[in-house]
């Protein structure tokens, strides 16, 4: 090798040391490989940049916005309550998570899926009285297998068939050219979640310092056109909420107190819940559920419901509201903004909402206008203004979302156009529909993410056009000594060693061409090794950096290290054997 071809193997080494052994961000670490690699001449602008145009980088994004639209829509939801229910035991509780995650994580990008899905794993777990640590770790795991299902289930299985396709020329692979692989994979894999996480994971409950500090008092009604008008409390999923209880119903001026499970709702029933914001939130979720408009909302404000947000704030002395009640109060003209809960001194206020008098040091809990914040800094009303990151869901475009998404789907399967086109189309309806906003749709698109897979593919072009891939295959076809099975082998255990101490992305783009160089120069076909990649970056269950979802769960399962360690390992072991056993039966590696 020359000179060019030391110096990338360098920063490949470097990568990774620091990747493992600092708390730099990764994307910071591929920019800075990437700027080096601009600077010293070894790739040319166009190289440096590929990974920026690449069409791979295109659709994981798309996708990520066609993701906010289920979760937005409320799409995502819908499916939740209808499938998960009331488990007897974690064994069901497990089984009724893998249903719904898998299916959405084979034909969503998994990070967002995760992303949906932790606060209505979170507050579900509440619900049925299990300890979230002993559900977030198979939430993640179930994901990671279910985006292994098809080509577009995980950015990795884009990211490495768009770089096979700029390597090699070829079309690429379908959208279920992996599943044959993946699916027994993902049967073994959820099996042995099912036998033996609930004893081995830990039963850690929630320490967080701030839970049930405040007691708000909210007032809603029931929507006189909605789903739950007719259903009793129990039916309509209203009596076993943890963490927030209905206190009361008012109904034609009388007052209903210690309501009975089998007591029917009606249209235009005012219910009283008590609860902390969390739970709150997770209740204006729920569809029929709108908040009351003696509480100030006015028709204009409802009809503009669906694009506002949830606010905390604290009434400062300075407040023009402070000893008006609230229905008196005018929120809505002051602030653009109506109150739905307030708590006083940490405890809920008893009594009609509406008639509440305001003081200073209540926290409300507001649906406001996105300017709100912003606009609140400037003036001494409120003391405190927190975003509190929950945006009423469309329920009304749930359907669309779906049928938006199984079009996506339609379209990229039959080969009608391409991923990235279908991709495209669908983000570009999600926004055009309203089924998710603008900012929603901003919101959604991690950029650490996109710049850390962009960047990745210099450091890939750069093994590839200075030779190191070629040195590494021929090192790698000694050590193997010609036996290709051996061959299979060491790719997958070098992939997964690596995905679980850097980003499965950066793992997968850089192996790849040191896999093509390998099966060219042995004549093997390069296609069960491009699909131990794909499994191999994917399966990364032992700790919580090897993959987004395991850091996405690590803080709401109040999880340690240790606890990733003690499970995956051993997952990590079942899928890989799994996954090569596969392979070695249904694929031929000669050509």
């Amino acid at each position: 090798m020359e000179w060019q071809g030391w110096v990338s193997l360098a920063l490949m080494a470097s990568a990774l040391l620091t990747l493992v052994f600092t708390p730099i961000k990764p994307y910071l670490v591929m920019m800075g490989v990437l700027t080096i690699l601009s600077l010293s001449g070894i790739l040319d602008s166009s190289a440096v940049l590929a990974g920026f145009s690449n069409s791979g980088l295109m659709t994981v994004a798309a996708m990520f916005v066609v993701a906010a639209g289920m979760h937005a829509s409320g799409a995502a939801d819908m499916l939740v309550n209808r499938t998960l229910g009331t488990p007897r035991n974690e064994r069901t509780a497990l089984l009724r998570i893998f249903g719904p995650v898998t299916l959405l994580s084979a034909f969503l990008n998994n990070t967002p899926v995760v992303a949906t899905m932790i606060p209505a794993i979170h507050t579900w777990s509440r619900k049925i009285g299990i300890a979230p640590s002993k559900l977030m770790i198979p939430l993640s795991y179930c994901a990671i297998l279910g985006g292994t299902l098809t080509l577009i289930g995980t950015s990795t299985n884009l990211i490495v068939n768009a770089q096979y396709q700029s390597l090699t020329g070829n079309d690429g692979f379908g959208i279920f050219a992996i599943t044959a692989i993946s699916l027994p994979v993902a049967a073994v894999g959820l099996f042995f979640i099912w036998l033996f996480f609930p004893r081995w994971l830990p039963n850690h409950e929630s320490q967080s310092a701030f839970a049930n500090l405040r007691e708000f008092t909210l007032e809603v009604t029931v929507a006189h056109d909605g789903p739950l008008v007719g259903k009793t409390i129990e039916a309509a999923g209203l009596r076993h909420l943890k963490r927030v209880y209905l206190v009361e119903i008012e109904r034609d001026g009388n007052v209903l107190a210690a309501v009975s499970s089998e007591e029917r709702l009606r249209g235009g029933d005012r219910l009283v819940f008590a609860g902390d914001t969390e739970s709150i939130s997770d209740l204006l979720r729920i569809h029929g559920i709108v908040p009351s408009a003696e509480n100030g909302h006015s028709q204009a404000l409802m009809k503009q419901r669906p694009e506002r947000c949830l606010v905390e704030a604290v009434v400062s002395p300075h407040c023009a509201a402070v000893g008006h009640a609230i229905r008196d109060a005018r929120f809505r003209d002051r602030y653009g903004a109506a109150v739905l809960a307030v708590a006083r001194n940490g405890e809920r206020v008893r009594g009609n909402l509406g008639t509440i008098r305001l003081e200073a040091g209540d926290t409300l809990l507001l649906e406001a206008r996105p300017a709100f914040i912003s606009r609140q800094r400037y003036n001494k009303d409120f003391l405190l203004v927190s975003d509190l990151d929950a945006e009423t869901p469309r329920h009304g475009r749930a359907w669309l979302a779906w049928a938006i998404l199984i079009g996506v789907i339609s379209l990229a399967s039959f080969g009608v156009i391409s991923m990235l086109n279908a991709a495209l189309v669908g983000a570009g309806l999600m926004l055009m529909t309203r089924c998710c906003s603008i900012s929603q749709a901003e919101r959604s698109l991690d950029l650490s993410v996109i710049l850390t897979i962009a960047a990745s593919f210099a450091l890939g072009n750069a093994l590839e056009q200075t030779g190191v891939a070629e040195y590494l295959a021929s090192s790698i076809i000694n050590l193997s000594g010609g036996h290709p099975w051996l061959l299979l082998v060491l790719t997958y255990v070098t992939v997964s060693l690596l995905t679980e101490v850097i980003t499965n992305n950066a793992a997968a783009i850089l192996m790849l061409p040191i896999v093509l160089q390998l099966t060219e120069q042995s004549g093997l076909n390069s296609e069960p090794f491009v699909f131990a990649i794909m499994m191999a970056a994917s399966a990364s269950f032992a700790t919580p950096l090897g993959y987004q979802t395991n850091l996405m769960v690590y803080g709401p399962g109040n999880y340690r290290f240790a606890d990733f360690l003690r499970v995956g390992l051993p997952m990590n072991a079942i899928v890989g054997i799994a996954t090569l056993t596969v392979l070695l039966l249904g694929w031929p590696l000669g050509k």
